[in-house]
């Protein structure tokens, strides 16, 4: 016979997988790999404990379905087939007794049903001779599939002190083919994953056909609509079991093979579950065990194992086991058994093993160190251990990143700040984006103004040229008439006034680039200061803090920006102060900066300094468009400007500055 097709035990169903992380965390193999957020089994890693199918709320993992492969089996007429059963069943067929339970396996089409336990006790008896016979030599138990291929993968070196000795599956399918005939298919039924991989060994090949989980062979039942309502009470096939059918407690096989746990002596030392079995056979293998005989079990006893539909609690399973094993043992000749033990002695139990090593290579300790920074752990206290990402230590976890079993945003306090450091930037892509929004509604207003402001310079311009001449001409007529005179000069200031408004409103309005040349920045502050007269209690400093004041520019219009923050920055100053214009900059800009000591602006009017037509200076002081026409220039610069002011003489020094930031190049059409 052919085994099935090697498929893997265990498969993940993407669309439900939660990223949980606890199939990893539950895991004794560290057989389950995240990749892009997505949890998959290792087929090569995975020893088939089903632990991460027992703990998955979410039923995202399959497991390996042979009842097809059953059926199959059950169908051809040409096949005798043989059902069976693990020791552990009275523990998950609590709705029927097991006679009930022999006849609805008959009736799915099973030649035959019989008991692994008695299989069990065929193993126990080879223990208890391998002990016996064998004084030095320290063994690893082989009852569970689990723990062999744990040791075949993760220990390899350790393969030669796995006991060579069958499991009770595969000393039970034995003796039935001794009994029936080599032609016999043999299925298994039981709580374990792990036995379905045993099944397809090469080691064991053609022992045993296939193997069903108990929920599968309730699944056949439903499928098949055999219930027990109808079945008529049948008893197991013979050989019967005698104590062998406590082997799915843990411990079981020490009573069945009347081995002593003796604490004195520590020479056989059992224990289960996913913790304890890691933990012991890394100690027997660092040999801080005497034990001649680790009796250990990937779950709490195979009453728990992944392959069960039950849910009591442990104890309440086990407690049902051994009502069964006492009833049926307290029924059963004797004699009779030890004869069918007898019939089997030279029966074939042992069986060979493996290494198929499929440990990673550890870490060099500068590309740990580098994971570890990855996810922000620069110092020990950085190390939470909190076990979020399924992983015990973050130590263990970044080996895992290493070898390629997991990824860094798997750690929950890294992903936290991961989020954080997102939500801050989309908080400052939001502030940018409502600043930008802000510059382009205010470009817009001030588009407008200037259209409206060229039309009414333009149509206000001709009049009051006119009206200007006729006042200088009227003005020289009257010179002589002192009483006149004075008034004629009041109109034609006025007039000029008038005329410098308009100006201003067409250099508001002008939508012309200017003519850039290469400019001397320093010079052009000097040049601009000597055409002011400065007051006698202000004084004025240029620094020059860059090698290099060049820059390509339109000289006349900074000079006009120079001359409307060096005026608002004297009448800031009424009773006097200082104001600083700095030179500075790097490679590609150039900076200016203007400080006065004045009496800053309150907080309110800043947003609105750039706004045409906006003035804090008393009517007939200031038009409201100097900052407006500053702001206008700065941007057709490709430039910016700043400003931060402290009116408030609490908070320190009152006064405003204004960083204007020039790009040294101009742009090329």
């Amino acid at each position: 016979m052919v085994p099935f097709q090697d498929e893997p035990l265990i498969t993940t169903i993407g669309e439900q997988c939660k990223m949980c992380y606890t199939c990893v965390r539950e895991c004794p193999a560290k057989a389950i790999r995240v990749r892009e957020g997505q949890a998959e089994v290792i087929y090569e890693r995975c020893i088939g404990c089903g632990n991460c199918v027992r703990v998955c709320s979410q039923e995202a993992k399959k497991v390996l379905d042979n009842t097809t492969d059953v059926q199959n089996l059950l169908a051809d007429p040409s096949t005798r087939t043989a059902a069976i059963i693990a020791p552990s069943f009275p523990a998950e067929f609590v709705e029927y007794d097991a006679e009930t339970l022999v006849s609805m396996l008959r009736a799915l089409g099973f030649d035959y049903v019989n008991e692994v336990a008695f299989g069990a006790d065929l193993v126990a008896r080879a223990y208890r001779g391998l002990l016996t016979n064998t004084k030095e030599t320290r063994y690893i138990a082989t009852s569970c599939p689990g723990i062999i291929g744990f040791v075949e993968r993760f220990y390899p070196e350790w393969v030669p002190q796995l006991a060579p000795i069958v499991s009770p599956m595969v000393a039970s399918a034995r003796a039935l083919h001794q009994k029936y005939g080599a032609d016999l298919s043999v299925v298994f039924i039981g709580p374990c994953i792990a036995k379905k991989g045993e099944a397809r060994s090469p080691a064991v090949a053609n022992d045993v056909r296939a193997a069903l989980t108990f929920g599968e062979i309730r699944n056949l039942f439903e499928e098949q609509q055999i219930s027990p309502d109808n079945m008529q009470p049948s008893e197991f096939d013979e050989p019967r079991p005698g104590l062998g059918a406590l082997f799915p407690i843990s411990r079981g096989l020490l009573q069945a093979a009347d081995i002593e746990e003796d604490l004195l002596t520590d020479q056989v030392v059992a224990t289960a579950g996913r913790t304890n079995f890691v933990q012991a056979i890394r100690e027997f293998s660092e040999e801080h065990l005497d034990a001649r005989l680790l009796e250990v079990l990937c779950c709490d006893g195979c009453i728990m194992g992944a392959g069960t539909t039950c849910q009591d609690p442990l104890f309440r399973r086990r407690n049902r086991v051994s009502q069964y094993v006492r009833r049926r043992w307290s029924q059963t000749d004797k004699e009779k058994w030890q004869q069918e033990m007898d019939q089997f002695e030279n029966l074939d139990l042992t069986r060979s093993f493996r290494p198929d090593d499929q440990r990673i290579p550890q870490p060099p300790p500068e590309e740990l160190k580098a994971i570890m920074r990855q996810m922000g752990k620069t110092k020990v206290e950085d190390e939470l251990n909190c076990g979020a990402c399924g992983y015990e230590t973050c130590y263990e976890h970044a080996v895992a990143i290493y070898k390629g079993l997991a990824e860094s945003e798997m750690c929950l306090p890294y992903s936290v700040e991961q989020l954080k450091n997102t939500v801050d930037e989309l908080a400052d892509s939001k502030e940018q984006l409502e600043n930008t929004q802000e510059a382009l509604m205010h470009s817009e207003r001030l588009a407008s103004m200037g259209q409206l402001a060229a039309g009414v310079a333009h149509e206000v311009n001709n009049p009051l040229g006119v009206v200007l001449m006729y006042a200088h001409m009227l003005l020289e007529e009257v010179q002589d008439k002192e009483e006149w005179s004075e008034d004629v000069k009041t109109i034609v200031e006025q007039a000029d006034r008038c005329k410098k408004i308009v100006s201003r409103l067409l250099n508001f309005a002008r939508q012309n680039k200017g003519v850039t040349k290469e400019t001397n920045l320093v010079n052009l502050i000097d040049h601009t200061l000597q055409a002011f007269k400065t007051p006698e209690n202000i004084s004025v400093k240029v620094e020059q803090t860059t090698e290099d004041p060049m820059a390509e520019l339109d000289p006349d219009q900074i000079q006009q920006v120079l001359t409307n923050l060096i005026t608002n920055a004297f009448d800031a100053m009424p009773e006097g102060g200082s104001l600083t214009i700095t030179v500075t900059g790097d490679n590609d800009t150039v900076i200016l900066r203007l400080e006065d000591t004045g009496q800053g602006m309150p907080e309110e009017n800043r947003a609105k300094i750039f706004e045409p037509f906006f003035t804090t200076k008393q009517i007939g002081k200031g038009t409201g468009l100097g900052l407006s026409v500053t702001h206008g220039i700065i941007k057709m610069h490709r430039g910016k400007i700043e400003v931060t002011s402290n009116d408030n003489p609490e908070a320190g020094p009152t006064g405003t500055t204004f960083d204007i930031s020039l790009p040294r190049k101009a742009a090329r059409e």
